[in-house]
């Protein structure tokens, strides 16, 4: 687990509780809320509730439902047995939100998947074997397979000190050729961040103080002279895109909540809560600017959605409160 410190109480309303935490809610955001939020432990019998729920109903279960028996889930002509493409429906990304969503290789269904990954990625050496990797796919795949309990997989190891290498001077990291680094690259700070403490060596140690100083001189949203608007939207899934709720996740998740170069993106946060306390999706990715530059896609994209946008969101809700948690001033504005 990361190394999640609760500081003071979240001030949670009873109706909001009841929503996040009632049988409409789904057992991963209950999870996290018990856990997160109330900081109870593995033997609490909601806390146990819960976890045996994730993968059986809700979200995780829908994902789970649409696998094949080999491991796969849908591909495509173009991309036949393709793990990466077509985005966002194929193994990849469905591995990355089942990881988010608390499942791990306890469940033989994420196990077949998850060590497909592996078997690929170690043949082919494009990805996590860091032969010719990117920050996106391996931090995003280091980060899910740690989730996963795969920390000590030596392809997962490879993959950790392939991000140490690839760290810039600056203390980030970039998708694409760069002597810099970029708020884009987050992926690898966010794989760091789920390893436990006691887990890290001195180099992975050095590049998270490298990388969280990157984050907090730029007060987790400022680079360039124009800000990128889909970064102060909230998104989930991210897939690979960054948002300020992304940075404040990672950044406090490491232990970071209360520095004060978090100031300005916690006021960002609070100033998304909804008159009755919760917080929505904002968009769907991919949610690009195209007056700023954008992304270009091999083949076509479908937008994974766990709940629509712009309606009052139990897992952006999570999220913000969890980020709260874990700062020194959780109170409100």
């Amino acid at each position: 687990m990361s190394d999640i410190r609760l500081r003071r109480a979240v001030r949670v309303a009873p109706h909001l509780r009841t929503w996040l935490t009632g049988r409409a809610s789904d057992p991963s955001v209950r999870y996290r809320y018990w856990t997160e939020i109330e900081g109870l432990g593995a033997s609490d019998s909601r806390v146990r509730s819960a976890r045996r729920a994730i993968g059986r109903t809700g979200w995780a279960a829908g994902l789970l439902e649409h696998q094949f028996p080999d491991g796969h889930w849908a591909t495509t002509d173009d991309y036949p047995g393709n793990l990466y493409r077509p985005k966002y429906v194929v193994l990849n990304w469905r591995l990355i939100a089942l990881a988010d969503l608390g499942m791990d290789r306890h469940d033989p269904r994420v196990r077949r998947a998850a060590e497909l990954l592996m078997d690929r990625w170690s043949r082919r050496g494009w990805d996590l074997s860091g032969g010719s990797g990117e920050i996106c796919a391996t931090g995003n795949g280091v980060r899910t397979l740690v989730r996963f309990g795969y920390l000590d997989h030596p392809v997962v190891q490879q993959s950790i000190r392939w991000i140490v290498r690839t760290q810039k001077t600056d203390g980030g990291w970039h998708c694409f050729p760069s002597r810099t680094g970029t708020l884009d690259g987050w992926e690898g700070l966010a794989a760091f961040a789920e390893i436990p403490p006691e887990e890290r060596d001195d180099a992975v140690r050095r590049s998270i103080e490298r990388g969280a100083k990157f984050y907090l001189d730029r007060h987790l949203m400022d680079e360039g002279r124009v800000r990128y608007p889909p970064w102060y939207r909230i998104h989930y899934p991210n897939h690979y895109y960054y948002d300020v709720l992304v940075g404040l996740r990672t950044l406090t998740r490491l232990g970071y909540g209360g520095d004060r170069r978090l100031a300005p993106a916690l006021r960002w946060l609070r100033d998304k809560r909804r008159p009755d306390g919760t917080w929505a999706l904002d968009a769907d990715h991919p949610d690009l600017d195209p007056d700023l530059g954008g992304y270009d896609f091999e083949g076509p994209v479908y937008p994974l959605r766990l709940e629509a946008p712009n309606r009052p969101s139990r897992w952006a809700t999570i999220e913000a409160l969890s980020v709260l948690a874990r700062t020194e001033d959780s109170g409100p504005r």
